[in-house]
């Protein structure tokens, strides 16, 4: 059958005729996903809560919200294989790109009208679900469509077109990652979801108007796909570049940080920089303003200098950029040790981690995507860029694994469990209480129901004894809302918070953590062991009981988290001198959050847990208590774990660029 398109380039030294159209797809594309993805972990952690028609059980914790975050990334670099598969065999990468670029603008949707019915937890996924197959089904198949529009005669144009093809990418992100996370914090999800989705919507168009002048290459189909790629040659080309890749996955799961704990960093950081006090998901725009200025900056200055001293080959580019990658996570563990010791650090650190970061990328992600396209057979481009993409899914699907193995599980959970189920059951209405008691006895759990009408659900001590004084107990709203928690430590913790208290009346700071437990040290837990005192950041403290099985960070431990909400004189007068809001005109008075708490409290259905502040009344602090739960790398830890994985990374990666033997492929121009 013949096509209505041409099939392969003509000899030619100019410039593609549909190049522009792919660059105007993508820089639309990149704004909708970076601008659905920079806002991802702040909602997560502060919004989702609060959502219309969300159930008890939606809020996450920052480790939880990180897991999240990097498992969608993955899904999102996973299902480019499939996407390759469907082009090469099935569709084409026209048709792939089109279609799947339509459920693309379904996920947004999906996200858009989160809290307008239903339970939004649902929508988020659902969406997120079908943003990773459109967005990842169409990822090889644009970078190999960049290809494809280029012979032998304008091969040489490559590299600039792939340059422009990031340009597009960072101009998309930096305009998105600036204006989505100030829709979310004036005027809510929807607008900050829906924006994105309009211009996904745009790209989508944009693609579709370039099909007359688009090189279309056919697929090869089942025979023709499988015989080259199980050919010697295929195999080969697979099994080198996939040596490669495993060592870049590791870059990604360092990379791929800058929009979760970067972000959440960002939150415990002063960020007024430049005059303007910025979002903490806002920081992320450094990055592609950055890319803008680096591509060329690399391109004309750093490697002719750097190739004048030795031959700069793709394999060394990556290899040095591997190296810069561990100085950007060294600087952010620095800046966390700073936020570790309750100081407040410039937003100034986290810029200097980007300017690395940034240089890293530059080296390793340009290099390796138009280095994976020269090393691919002619037939399996395609699939070549989604075995590269994959090893952007591995490291996120790493960094996910690593947040989900340092949570310390709740000791609570049996009764969280049970009372999230019974929410989703009663569809966030009140539970029946006769309903209430036989589950709680059917899960173990002794039940009760309070004179001012709320549930309470008794956990039981070692040996199943519910007397022990160990025991705890948990209390619910009747909507399943969990309101209070009360153990044999409560008033013991409040008085060890007294002490902690009198320290901040006296010098306005709270103490660090070898000065908080010496005050302290005089009290002990019920089973005569000492109390443990842990600051977390210049506004959050914990102090902790390792609980029945004496161990710190199990699900034994019972904490009592205190956040500072007094301000000093120092913050008093920064917040007066932080710099006019040069947006003013632009939004409400008051944040989209800040008005919906008030209209939940006007509603008398709040969405947060009440604190026990009943001991506290300078309302100096807000207290909440909790069983278990928390980290077991968190801090700087967290950071230098990352920053040393990354080092040993690339030392190893030295022997590998030094044996590895490249092969280029390029495709085959027409006639004219």
């Amino acid at each position: 059958m013949t096509s209505k398109y041409r099939t392969a380039p003509i000899p030619t030294k100019a410039m593609p005729k549909g190049i522009p159209y792919i660059i105007g797809n993508e820089a639309a594309e990149r704004f909708s996903y970076y601008g659905m993805k920079g806002i991802l972990i702040i909602f997560m952690t502060q919004y989702l809560i609060f959502m219309k028609g969300s159930l008890p059980g939606s809020e996450m914790s920052d480790a939880e919200a990180t897991a999240n975050v990097h498992l969608f990334n993955s899904a999102v670099y996973f299902f480019p294989i499939f996407g390759a598969l469907l082009s090469d065999i099935v569709l084409g990468k026209y048709l792939t790109i089109l279609l799947l670029s339509m459920v693309y603008c379904l996920g947004h949707a999906a996200l858009a009208i989160m809290g307008v019915q239903g339970v939004p937890l649902n929508w988020m996924l659902a969406g997120l679900v079908l943003i990773a197959i459109g967005s990842g089904g169409i990822k090889p198949c644009v970078s190999a469509h960049v290809g494809d529009q280029f012979g032998q005669t304008n091969s040489h144009l490559l590299t600039r077109v792939f340059g422009w093809f990031y340009f597009a990418i960072n101009t998309g992100a930096f305009l998105s990652t600036l204006l989505t996370p100030w829709l979310l914090e004036w005027y809510g999800p929807h607008w900050a979801f829906g924006i994105p989705g309009v211009l996904m919507g745009i790209a989508t168009i944009a693609f579709w108007m370039g099909r007359k002048v688009f090189i279309h290459v056919p697929p090869g189909g089942v025979q023709a796909f499988f015989g080259e790629t199980f050919s010697r040659e295929g195999l080969s080309a697979i099994w080198k570049l996939m040596v490669i890749y495993v060592f870049v996955a590791v870059f990604w799961a360092l990379f791929d940080q800058m929009g979760s704990s970067w972000v959440l960093q960002a939150e415990d950081m002063d960020r007024h920089w430049l005059g303007i006090t910025w979002l903490s998901s806002q920081i992320q725009a450094v990055n592609p303003i950055l890319i803008l200025v680096f591509i060329p900056l690399f391109q004309f200055v750093v490697y002719p200098v750097i190739n004048a001293v030795f031959p700069l080959t793709p394999m060394r580019k990556i290899s040095i950029g591997l190296f810069v990658m561990v100085g950007a996570f060294a600087i952010v563990s620095v800046a966390q040790e700073i936020i570790d010791s309750g100081g407040r650090p410039s937003i100034g650190w986290q810029v200097m981690a980007y300017g690395l970061l940034t240089a890293a990328e530059v080296m390793v992600s340009i290099t390796c995507l138009e280095f994976s396209y020269t090393q691919a057979p002619r037939k399996m481009k395609s699939v070549i860029m989604a075995l590269f993409l994959m090893s952007v899914s591995l490291g996120n699907f790493f960094t996910a694994a690593v947040n989900n193995y340092i949570i310390v599980p709740e000791g609570t959970a049996p009764a969280t469990d049970l009372m999230h189920s019974l929410s989703r059951r009663s569809q966030g209405g009140d539970i029946e209480p006769g309903f209430f008691h036989a589950s709680a006895a059917e899960a173990g759990l002794e039940s009760d129901k309070t004179p001012e009408g709320h549930f309470l659900l008794k956990l039981s001590g070692p040996g199943g004894n519910f007397e022990s004084e160990s025991a705890v107990e948990i209390l619910y709203s009747t909507d399943g809302k969990q309101l209070d928690i009360h153990t044999s430590e409560n008033q013991q913790l409040n008085v060890a918070l007294v002490e902690i208290e009198k320290h901040w009346d006296a010098h306005q700071a709270l103490p660090l953590d070898a000065q908080g437990t010496k005050l302290i040290e005089a009290l002990q837990d019920v089973r005569g062991n000492p109390y443990r005192y842990d600051l977390i950041n210049s506004k959050l403290f914990l102090i902790s009981s390792s609980g029945p099985d004496g161990e710190h960070l199990t699900a034994d431990d019972l904490n009592l988290s205190v956040t500072r909400i007094a301000k000093t004189e120092e913050e008093i007068a920064m917040e007066a001198n932080s710099g006019g809001d040069l947006t003013s005109a632009f939004h409400p008075t008051e944040p989209w959050l800040a008005r919906r708490k008030a209209e939940m409290a006007a509603d008398n259905n709040t969405g947060t847990d009440v604190v026990d502040d009943s001991d506290n009344e300078a309302k100096s602090f807000t207290t909440q208590m909790s069983v278990g739960g928390g980290q077991n790398l968190a801090g700087a830890a967290y950071f230098w774990f990352f920053a040393q994985l990354m080092l040993g990374t690339a030392c190893l990666f030295v022997v590998v660029a030094w044996l590895y033997k490249p092969r280029e492929y390029l495709q085959v121009e027409a006639a004219d």
